[in-house]
């Protein structure tokens, strides 16, 4: 019996080039059906083309894309179980909220009559919980509103998929973390696929099931938030997603799981190896990852119970709010991030800029792992 849960959406071994540009390279993936996917990188990634070709904007130069189990290769967009939600909403400012959502309603087979449309227009504005809001211009409301019926207009059609292209982008920090909130709770009750393309690595971490992170057209890791944090792949994973500080060394000993690595200032540290990581064997290049707030900052003569242990001075002191950030400066390994939550920091004149400190982990807190 197969066990493996059911795919909305699969890519076998998919390129796509623009005459001698290779945007993507060989992606395999599949997201599982009703889960909430996000494609998380830097610009130029090849995250928005995987979006494109998903939508039937683009096809692949090569290889295999499947929905809901059916090849798509050659189907144009328009007959895709998918909607897509833009950036910009593409709202049309003469036509009212209402037949905005309706608008692409006219396109289905059978077509809704006129009141047909009106009523599942009404009812994707009270999914969207801007139930009144049917007789408005696009021009008439704030942008977490146009977006919402951006979000209406792309479900209305029941879609099998929902393509998210950066739609939170354009507002700001509280209304994107408002959206964040009505995006999850949408993705639950419809209980359909959605998939995210996003440079923001805190909206990824905060909605998705899963996240692919992409790096030069290939996808680097496929993993939960949980994992990509707390164990990365590859020290490019562990740089973008969140922040650490990386020793970059030579692979001296192999331990089981456990690595001794030794420093580019000639110093060892050991570390548990990565689970989700390439392999690292003897004499190898690789690197220890250490998450700021793992580390332990006290005074100069403080006693500090930690396996590495190393002597500094504030660099800089960034208060965020619920934590503190230091920077300290290092003989040994020179800048090293820490950061301490609010309620353990040591009062607003504790370690000023230039402070003596010590600064120290243990050997677990460090995840080991190739370049």
């Amino acid at each position: 019996m197969n066990n493996t849960p059911p795919s909305d959406i699969e890519f076998c071994n998919v390129v796509k080039r623009y005459g001698e540009v290779q945007a993507v390279s060989g992606l395999d993936f599949a997201v599982r059906r009703g889960s909430f996917h996000s494609f998380l990188g830097g610009s130029g990634c090849g995250k928005t083309t995987t979006l494109r070709m998903i939508a039937g904007f683009e096809q692949p130069t090569s290889g295999e894309v499947r929905l809901a189990g059916k090849s798509v290769a050659g189907v144009p967009a328009f007959e895709r179980p998918v909607n897509m939600v833009f950036q910009h909403y593409a709202l049309f400012p003469h036509l009212t909220v209402a037949q905005n959502i309706a608008y692409g309603l006219r396109y289905r087979t059978p077509r809704p009559d006129k009141k047909q449309q009106m009523r599942m227009a009404d009812e994707a504005l009270e999914m969207v919980r801007l139930s009144g809001f049917g007789q408005r211009k696009p021009s008439e409301l704030s942008g977490g509103q146009q977006q919402r019926v951006a979000l209406a207009r792309a479900l209305v059609n029941k879609p099998t998929v929902l393509l998210l292209d950066e739609p939170l982008a354009a507002l700001d920090r509280k209304l994107r973390k408002e959206m964040q909130s009505e995006l999850l709770r949408l993705q639950r009750e419809v209980g359909i696929t959605f998939v995210l393309v996003t440079h923001d690595q805190e909206e990824a971490l905060s909605m998705s099931d899963s996240i692919s992170v992409m790096h030069n057209g290939s996808i680097i890791q496929t993993a939960t938030p949980e994992q990509l944090y707390e164990a990365p792949a590859s020290r490019y994973v562990a740089d973008f997603i969140g922040e650490s500080n990386l020793f970059d060394g030579t692979v001296r000993q192999l331990n089981g799981n456990s690595v001794v690595l030794r420093t580019e200032q000639g110093l060892e540290l050991t570390s548990p190896l990565t689970p989700t990581g390439k392999g690292l064997s003897a004499n190898a290049a690789g690197c220890i990852a250490v998450r700021p707030e793992l580390i332990s900052i006290a005074g100069a003569n403080a006693e500090m119970a930690r396996e590495v242990k190393l002597q500094g001075c504030v660099e800089d002191r960034i208060y965020l709010g619920s934590s503190t950030e230091y920077r300290v400066r290092t003989q040994a390994f020179g800048v090293v991030c820490v950061r301490v939550p609010r309620q353990q920091d040591h009062g607003a004149n504790a370690f000023e800029h230039g402070a003596p400190v010590r600064v120290g982990w243990d050997h677990a807190n460090g995840l080991a792992m190739a370049l």
